[in-house]
């Protein structure tokens, strides 16, 4: 019915009150600040856990998920949580209960999670799709909570109760660390191996008053989850002493061979809560900013079978090691952890140290196993009164059974066997509450052993509780078996650091740019008979002479020299093919061999270090520093000079047109004054003028240079200097071309080049080796300076006879194969 205008209005309910807005706001602030501080934000020193964390736990053990259960969805642990314990939102339990999960965010992760759970540069995927249970190390952390070890609060409606903390039987704030920011404080706390902790924490339990330097024998320094290394232990100190300090951590890298060509840095372990994504984007970055060089690309091989692994490639001419200090500069491959170790002790926030923390905890963890034992005495006791009083019933049965059925109801029943046998109320309802069965011979025998074990065990308790010594032996004990459980090695190297650029200024690392690149250095690079590379730094004087070059010692014992060439470090050079090809490289990223002791077979195989057609071969090595011509002899007899060009950003071109079917035999650089000289299949060798040739273009097929009987080739072609020619041998090998029954290997000659006339270009030559009978063609020649070297296909050495033969004479016989012949270094 509505209200007639005349009609006064009702009395109002409500009720304003003026305050102080600056009073109202700062007390609501100080609610706010508190409830953040101690509800939310900060761990407590005894358990290492923030509230949302120890309700996770606990409500999953109430739920029964252990580690021998199946998973459960997330979805439901959440759920569990926030209606029971924790009514903050769903976002804040399953972020909580994920972290606990990551092995890469805690030393001992508590819950063991199944699907995805993220990664470093990931998040983890919706409640409803992962699931989850506790992980073994969660038990130790939740285990006789039923045994009154810990107080019991209510949970926020007061229809529930929750721990105030849980029992942790391991220092799991330290182990694990923590993170958190609060109201006007915040938290951060490293990781630690739990073996190293657990034996500070029995130290401290046997010596009290240990001081923090024998705290630090047994914790010297965080163990991070993701491994890497810390350098700098200073600021580890600090942290320990104060509870504030920093230190830096670094990603594990090693130089490695990408490649027979390329060298990289791989990195297999970042610093703490670095991603490899975060990694590349950085690095991308500050290549295109000009802040990184010598970087080529950056490739994640990471896979769940070989983990984590970072190949950055290293250009050519670049030191890796000065570019892993430049990127230790700017990216996160180098990062800092601040540690301020700040948690709850009785109920307040505090900044502790490491004997602090520890103290916290041994303290704790004495509570733990005194209420602990206080609690299975009282349970005993207990018991053993009830057992007492099963056997005075058992002894008297009959008696008992007669007073029992003489008694109008169970009230007057229980009165008169307190009254007939001396009975307490508890024995005495018990008695009345047992079963039949109960009363055999065999069950009284039960008893009696019961009741002398039910002894024994409350006199252990009895002495344990009457000593503090005992019960910390206890505590010691306990933390010792955990640490067998569930402790591994040791994950983070720690180092002191070391000088890098990371450590001065921007003006003075651009200084040192030029630290990156390699020095270019004098050396000589070597190309075998058997196909391996390699280079020999060669050694300066005194920097007053910097162009007198002292030779490397000859000891090489293995394969012989196809080509050599003197050069620089950096400087690039040309790498002839049979195809005509010349393939341009620099010798930086060539194996080093120490100029006392040369071995060929240490260097890499060309075809790993240049990248070769099928059955392509490098014949010589060239410089592209000089006018100096180059020629190349054919297989059909066909030869060219070719002076180097402007050949610029060509990494590899033909320098000569080959006919189908035809191939480069041989590669030599010289003057105009240089003998080029052929040696045919059919024994003829030829040699003249370079200078009847004139040099042509790239794209020029060549001349005719000796002329070949029908059915033969060319095996060998070079080009001989002036002052050579004067000292050089040719050595031939003749074998048959019918298979013999028995092993034959062919005959070989080495004599003076001298002996051989010059011949105009295509003509036939003259012969080098009169064969023998069953032999009918030349497999392998050389013409070079003496002493030849006769090599096996494998690289062994082959002894050659002396040189004086005739030029047309017969060879020796052979007692074993001959692949190849060349120089000695």
């Amino acid at each position: 019915m509505s209200r007639s205008p005349s009609m006064p209005p009702a009395a109002s309910t409500e009720r304003i009150e003026d305050v102080d807005v600056s009073v109202e706001m700062q007390g609501s602030f100080l609610e706010y600040a508190y409830s953040v501080i101690y509800s939310r934000a900060l761990p407590d020193a005894r358990d290492g856990l923030k509230p949302v964390q120890r309700r996770i736990l606990y409500q999953m053990s109430e739920m029964g998920l252990r580690p021998d259960r199946g998973h459960v969805k997330s979805a439901r642990v959440v759920g569990e949580v926030m209606g029971k314990l924790h009514p903050h939102g769903d976002t804040a339990i399953y972020d909580a209960m994920v972290r606990m999960a990551q092995a890469f965010s805690l030393r001992v992760p508590l819950i063991d999670g199944h699907g995805n759970f993220g990664s470093l540069d990931d998040g983890p995927a919706a409640p409803r799709y992962t699931e989850a249970r506790l992980a073994a190390p969660a038990l130790a952390m939740t285990e006789n909570l039923d045994e009154d070890v810990v107080d019991f609060v209510p949970n926020y409606d007061n229809q529930l109760t929750q721990p105030d903390v849980l029992p942790a039987a391991y220092p799991n704030l330290l182990v694990n660390g923590a993170s958190g920011i609060a109201v006007g404080m915040a938290t951060n706390m490293a990781p630690h191996n739990l073996i190293e902790v657990v034996g500070a924490a029995r130290h401290l339990l046997t010596y009290p008053d240990a001081s923090l330097e024998h705290l630090m024998e047994f914790i010297p320094g965080p163990d991070l989850p993701t491994g890497g290394t810390i350098v700098g232990l200073a600021g580890i100190k600090d942290a320990y002493l104060t509870g504030r300090g920093s230190f830096k951590t670094r990603a594990r890298v090693s130089v490695e061979a990408i490649s027979a060509r390329k060298t990289g840095l791989v990195v297999t372990e970042l610093p703490y809560l670095v991603g490899p994504e975060k990694v590349i984007e950085k690095i991308k970055d500050g290549v295109n900013s000009k802040k990184l060089s010598g970087i080529s690309d950056v490739t994640d091989l990471t896979d769940r079978t070989k983990g984590l692994r970072l190949v950055i490639g290293i250009k050519t001419g670049f030191s890796p090691d000065a570019v892993l200090e430049q990127l230790y500069r700017y990216t996160p491959l180098e990062d800092s952890f601040n540690i301020n170790a700040v948690a709850l002790v009785e109920g307040a926030p505090q900044t502790l140290g490491l004997r602090e923390l520890l103290l916290v905890y041994v303290n704790h963890r004495i509570a733990v196993v005194t209420r602990r034992s206080a609690y299975r005495l009282a349970r005993r006791k207990e018991r053993l009164h009830l057992v007492e009083g099963l056997l005075v019933a058992i002894v008297d049965i009959d008696e008992v059974i007669q007073v029992i059925r003489a008694s109008d109801d169970t009230e007057q029943a229980r009165l008169r066997l307190i009254d007939v046998f001396d009975l307490s109320q508890v024995q005495a309802e018990y008695i009345l509450e047992l079963r039949l069965r109960r009363l055999t011979r065999f069950s009284r025998i039960e008893l009696e052993a019961e009741r002398d074990q039910l002894l024994a065990e409350i006199a252990a308790l009895e002495k344990l509780l009457s000593s503090t010594g005992a019960i910390r032996n206890l505590v010691s004990e306990e933390l010792a078996a955990v640490a067998d459980k569930f402790g591994t090695p040791r994950r983070t190297v720690l180092t002191e650091a070391k000088p890098s650029i990371a450590g001065v200024s921007a003006a003075a690392a651009k200084r040192n740019a030029a630290v990156l690149e390699v020095q270019d250095i004098p050396t000589r690079i070597f190309l075998s008979c058997t196909g391996r590379i390699a280079r020999v730094d060669l050694l300066v004087e005194n920097e007053s002479q910097p162009q007198r070059i002292v030779p490397p010692q000859r000891r090489s014992k293995h394969d012989a020299v196809l080509s050599s060439l003197e050069t620089t470090s950096r400087t690039e050079v040309g790498a002839v093919t049979n195809r005509g090809r010349l393939i341009r490289f620099s010798p930086v990223d060539l194996p080093v061999m120490p100029p006392t002791s040369i071995q060929l077979a240490a260097g890499v195989r060309v075809v790993d270090y240049l990248v070769l057609g099928r059955d392509e071969r490098v014949l010589a090595l060239v410089s592209l520093e000089t006018e100096r011509a180059i020629a190349l002899g054919t297989r059909q007899g066909i030869v060219k000079r070719v002076t180097p060009g402007d050949w610029a950003n060509r990494p590899d071109f033909e320098i000569i047109a080959l006919k189908p079917k035809d191939e480069v035999v041989g590669a030599a650089q010289g003057a105009d004054d240089d003998e080029l000289v052929f040696v045919a299949s059919d024994s003829q060798l030829l040699h003249f003028s370079a200078a009847g040739v004139r040099p042509q273009g790239r794209a020029a097929g060549g001349m005719a240079g000796i002329k070949l009987a029908a059915g033969t080739s060319v095996v060998f072609f070079t080009s001989l200097s002036v002052g050579d020619a004067e000292s050089a041998v040719v050595a031939t090998v003749a074998i048959g071309s019918e298979v013999l029954l028995l092993p034959d290997f062919g005959s070989t000659k080495v004599s003076d080049f001298s002996e051989y006339p010059a011949k105009g270009r295509a003509t036939g030559g003259v012969r080098s080796q009169r064969f023998l009978k069953g032999e009918d063609a030349i497999s392998v020649a050389w013409v070079g300076p003496a002493p030849a070297r006769a090599v096996a296909p494998d690289g062994t050495a082959r002894a050659l006879p002396e040189s004086g033969s005739r030029r047309d004479a017969s060879g020796v016989m052979l007692d074993a194969i001959i692949g190849a012949i060349g120089a000695q270094i």
